[in-house]
């Protein structure tokens, strides 16, 4: 049975305070490029309405150079509490990005120092930045200075197993002004390969005074809960598992607030909000959001009877009807195989890996 120690169950029934914003939860969705868009947050969101949501990653360079605000950045007054993530190494066109985020409705105001990715780290992004700490360190005052909001930091733990300066680097971002870290417990050389190293959020969070936030191989509950135990921090953030179940959060949330777990939704439950992303999608971008929603398709169709096949079809979707037919004729297949749509047994291992 899935329990909390008394300590962890006493820090979890209080908000989680990032500077003067008080966020109703200690669980966090985190910024997926090319995921957490305007759509992806309202079904999260509709799971866990207390959990602060991010935008995908913004370049603050090109904020810079035009004037209409790309629509990645775009927010609904009504998904409060609600971050927008940048990204760049420039701190007057950061500070800058800062300010419009604000104008755009951001309660915080978060700046990306761990993503991996070589188009990022190439031009001194992302978690380049933990190689030049004092560059980061100078970022996250120049942007302080600049907004009314906290200013929060999503890092790593270092460049590579040997360049692990992440204490260092977490103590720079509380003396420069930030009001919150969000540690990755990977490396940048490790991607999102191998095992998180939870032991340096532990760490992390034994020096600083400011929230530290969990990330890395939060997949469930029970990853949710052995990780907090195991670090003492302040709350968790999920990433890749919310790839295909935005459920996650939500689940996570409930059983931090009321110690009970949440039934799983079933595979027909899993494919009607597949049906709905799809479709909410098509409405706010037209045939570039059914483009989009294949890859999101795809994560859905996991964990069931034909799940492989379906899998293929809908990565090669290219109208939002078609899509929808494909879903419908899987969960009318699954309903009459099982009366609650709780199919477990599948044709192969594939169709059995679940999200």
């Amino acid at each position: 049975m899935l329990t909390l120690s008394p300590q962890l169950q006493a820090k979890l029934t209080q908000p989680l305070r990032i500077g003067n914003v008080v966020v109703q939860s200690r669980v966090l969705q985190a910024p997926l490029s090319g995921v957490t868009d305007l759509v992806f947050r309202r079904l999260v969101r509709r799971f866990a309405p207390d959990s602060m949501m991010y935008t995908e990653m913004v370049n603050a360079t090109g904020l810079h150079y035009v004037k209409e605000l790309p629509k990645i950045m775009e927010v609904d007054p009504r998904e409060r509490p609600i971050s927008i993530q940048l990204f760049d190494c420039r701190p007057d066109f950061l500070a800058e990005a800062a300010q419009r985020a604000v104008d755009e409705g951001a309660d915080t105001v978060d700046i990306n120092m761990g993503c991996p990715v070589n188009k990022i780290t190439k031009n001194g992004g992302g978690s380049s930045l933990l190689r030049q700490p004092e560059l980061a360190e100078a970022i996250v005052s120049r942007v302080v200075q600049a907004v009314s909001v906290p200013v929060t930091v999503k890092t790593r733990i270092g460049w590579n197993d040997h360049e692990i300066n992440i204490l260092d680097f977490a103590r720079r971002m509380e003396a420069a002004g930030a009001q919150m870290l969000t540690v990755h417990g990977r490396t940048r050389a490790q991607g999102y390969n191998g095992p998180a190293k939870w032991e340096w959020i532990g760490r992390v969070k034994e020096i600083l005074s400011i929230p530290v936030i969990a990330n890395g191989d939060i997949f469930s509950v029970e990853a949710a809960v052995k990780c907090l135990e195991f670090t003492g921090a302040d709350g968790v953030m999920c990433s890749r598992g919310t790839m295909g179940y935005p459920f996650l959060v939500g689940e996570i949330d409930h059983f931090f607030k009321t110690g009970a777990v949440k039934p799983a939704p079933t595979p027909v439950e899993r494919l009607q909000c597949a049906r709905e992303h799809l479709w909410m999608l098509y409405e706010y971008k037209g045939n570039r959001g059914v483009r989009q929603a294949r890859k999101h398709m795809t994560w859905y169709a996991k964990g069931f009877i034909g799940a492989a096949d379906l899998r293929g079809q809908l990565s090669m979707i290219e109208t939002v009807h078609q899509g929808m037919d494909l879903i419908d004729q899987a969960i009318a297949q699954l309903m009459a195989l099982s009366t609650d749509g709780r199919t477990i047994m599948a044709g192969n291992m594939d169709d059995l890996a679940l999200v």
